[in-house]
């Protein structure tokens, strides 16, 4: 994983990350063997980093806007997510999909697109959880955002990588074949397959965007990301074996996710 110099504050430690993995499971005894194994390998999930990240932005009394909500802040981790919506003095959730409906963490529910809210409040957090792939119209979505984000306020983006190799397979394959393959791999639901653009996956288009609308790049990281074979035993023991060659010869792992947090001016 790549992290630039003087991103360290944003950056999680072991220790934070063994927090979200006791937030997310509670303990060993209700782990199964998928993420067991990841322990003993030393490998924590892209969705982990993404959680302990938005875990030290999200302190008391802040407010907090989540883009494309849907029913779930954090999937796999409700009690994290509860945790910081108690935590924080506003939670807001904006999403056009009718998912929303059934999120039962925001506070407030909008059912519309970023693009279209409207409201006199900004904010001081707002995290972008696998959204920033779907979106067509980027300067649409980012003039928004700099409308909403206080002074000094933090966007959190957290997305795929358009070079990684399942990326690239999504791109080429048709939208038709998604699901079913989402399916297979991590037993997706089909509410929860939505079209792809990329028009805003990669570091330098991230940073061009945010920087054309009054941001700053704060922290930015590279997620190595062994779960597209975490269903299956051996499968997973061999991605991860590979995950840990490459960290071992100072290579990156050529499936991985993009986090950056950037800051309004």
């Amino acid at each position: 994983m790549d992290v630039p110099a003087g991103a360290e504050q944003l950056h999680p430690a072991r220790s934070d990350l063994n927090e979200i993995i006791r937030f997310r499971y509670g303990g060993l005894d209700n782990m199964g063997w998928s993420p067991r194994m990841r322990l003993r390998f030393g490998y924590f999930t892209p969705d982990e980093f993404y959680e302990a990240v938005v875990k030290k932005l999200v302190r008391s009394r802040l407010s907090w806007l989540d883009v494309g909500s849907g029913r779930h802040i954090f999937p796999g981790n409700e009690p994290l997510a509860y945790h910081l919506a108690d935590r924080c003095a506003e939670l807001v959730g904006v999403d056009p999909d009718p998912t929303i409906d059934d999120n039962r963490i925001v506070r407030h529910r909008v059912k519309l697109p970023i693009e279209e809210f409207r409201t006199d409040q900004v904010f001081d957090v707002i995290t972008m959880r696998m959204v920033a792939e779907h979106i067509a119209q980027p300067d649409l979505v980012l003039e928004s955002l700099a409308r909403l984000t206080k002074q000094g306020g933090r966007v959190v983006v957290y997305t795929v990588n358009k070079w990684s190799p399942v990326t690239l397979a999504s791109w080429l394959t048709p939208f038709w074949l998604h699901h079913p393959l989402k399916r297979l791999l991590w037993r997706s639901e089909e509410r929860d397959t939505f079209p792809v653009r990329y028009a805003m996956n990669t570091r330098e288009r991230l940073s061009a965007l945010f920087e054309s609308h009054g941001f700053s790049e704060r922290h930015f990281a590279y997620l190595d990301d062994c779960r597209t074979l975490s269903r299956f035993r051996a499968l997973h023991f061999l991605e991860l074996s590979a995950w840990q060659i490459a960290r071992s010869v100072g290579l990156r792992y050529p499936e991985n996710c993009l986090l950056g947090v950037y800051e309004r001016a």
